[in-house]
């Protein structure tokens, strides 16, 4: 099985893309990669998602292409078969986790509660996604998650600034995954990819400043 945290260790971000339409999935995935991104997340709420995973598999591939919103044995395992590397859920459900397990690839459930965060962590997952972290409190909450679930990897998304992916990180997130403040109009036809670029070179100087922080005091 891919292991996420090899994947992700030295920039350990993923752009979480959802729109009307996939159609520009790829194009802004290659935006993202050539700003240092190392991983992105396509929901499979977005039509076309399936076969977009695909095309980024096939064009991209030094990056690490993801499904999310997996809430179905037949998503899973389309995004499977599409090529996904990992697969991100809303909530927690222990047939997808085990369906994913018997296929080698990671599924990280959601969770919000510290009961259901140590409830979807007990699946042996290799993370827990936290969503929507931003309104309960963002990286204070993450913070106040850290301290008593010390072990347990977590994944903070929803409402997450450009900015705050460092902070995130700084607070003992493993991952952390953006999304509207990231693509804001670079999704739909015409929108600003070089806006989209600029606003992913921020996240990637925002975590590489926390990674280094983190090393000179190791």
């Amino acid at each position: 099985m891919i292991q996420l945290s090899d994947e992700l260790l030295d920039r350990p971000v993923v752009a979480v893309l959802r729109a009307a339409g996939a159609e520009r999935f790829l194009e802004v995935s290659a935006v993202l990669a050539d700003a240092g991104f190392g991983a992105v997340e396509f929901t499979l709420t977005t039509p076309g998602a399936v076969e977009a995973i695909a095309a980024a598999r096939a064009q991209l591939p030094s990056l690490l292409v993801g499904a999310g919103t997996v809430r179905t044995l037949e998503q899973l395992h389309q995004a499977i078969d599409a090529g996904a590397a990992f697969l991100v859920s809303q909530v927690t459900s222990p047939a997808l986790v085990a369906a994913a397990a018997g296929r080698g690839v990671p599924f990280i459930p959601g969770a919000l509660t510290p009961n259901e965060i140590v409830a979807a962590w007990g699946l042996g997952v290799q993370a827990v996604k936290v969503s929507p972290v931003g309104p309960v409190g963002g990286i204070d909450y993450i913070s106040e998650l850290v301290g008593p679930l010390p072990d347990i990897a977590l994944m903070p998304t929803g409402l997450v600034r450009i900015d705050e992916a460092g902070d995130y990180l700084s607070a003992g997130a493993a991952v952390v995954g953006i999304s509207r403040d990231l693509t804001r109009d670079a999704l739909l036809p015409g929108g600003d990819l070089q806006g989209l670029a600029e606003r992913a070179a921020r996240v990637i100087r925002s975590v590489d400043v926390q990674r280094r922080l983190t090393r000179s005091e190791q």
